[in-house]
């Protein structure tokens, strides 16, 4: 079980952490949180129902990974494109914003749950609800850290890419956490599998 995820009764999961691990997937998390931003808690005295229809932004992210987090839903190649996209932003961004804050949460209550061993290992168990928050969390934080290392899908195959960097290298801890993200979110996918 350790490093990778293993099925339990029930439809969840398990993998064993050790401190270190634990320390970067939260640390990872709570970053991803900030990137994220807060939500928009209605004000005192405000309609709660008014606010489950109040609309987003309609221009796309400045920010490279909070744009990759939050694409454009039809490209920009024309302007009713581009409008047919704002449209669409507007009306779901505020959605999708708020179902990332929540699976990143969820990534930092179940890691603040562990009650580390001696040498302080854990084995971090998910329920089946939990796996799905995970899933979205490893997911959105592979994004982030893809876009800020500009990993393209030419990165497989060059002699100078990014998975063959040498340690001196100031991408190198970055480039490492993006693989171990990528190995447990494919041990995850696969223990969901039926």
């Amino acid at each position: 079980m350790a490093g990778h995820f293993e099925a339990t009764p029930g439809g969840g999961a398990a993998v064993a952490l050790d401190e270190v691990e634990i320390a970067i997937l939260r640390s990872l998390a709570v970053q991803l949180l900030e990137l994220i931003g807060p939500g928009d808690e209605p004000a005192e005295g405000d309609d709660p129902l008014a606010a489950l229809f109040a609309e987003g932004p309609s221009e796309p992210p400045a920010d490279p990974a909070l744009a990759r987090l939050f694409p454009e839903a039809y490209g920009d190649e024309d302007d009713e494109l581009r409008a047919a996209s704002s449209e669409f932003r507007r009306f779901t961004e505020n959605d999708l914003r708020t179902r990332k804050r929540e699976d990143a949460l969820v990534v930092v209550r179940t890691l603040d749950a562990l009650t580390p061993a001696g040498d302080g290992a854990a084995v971090l168990t998910l329920t089946a609800d939990e796996c799905r928050s995970w899933l979205g969390s490893l997911n959105d934080l592979r994004l982030t850290i893809g876009t800020r290392l500009e990993v393209s899908d030419e990165d497989d195959g060059e002699e100078g890419s990014l998975y063959r960097l040498p340690d001196s290298d100031p991408r190198k801890p970055m480039v490492m956490a993006y693989l171990w993200l990528g190995a447990l979110q494919e041990t995850l996918v696969e223990t969901l599998m039926p």
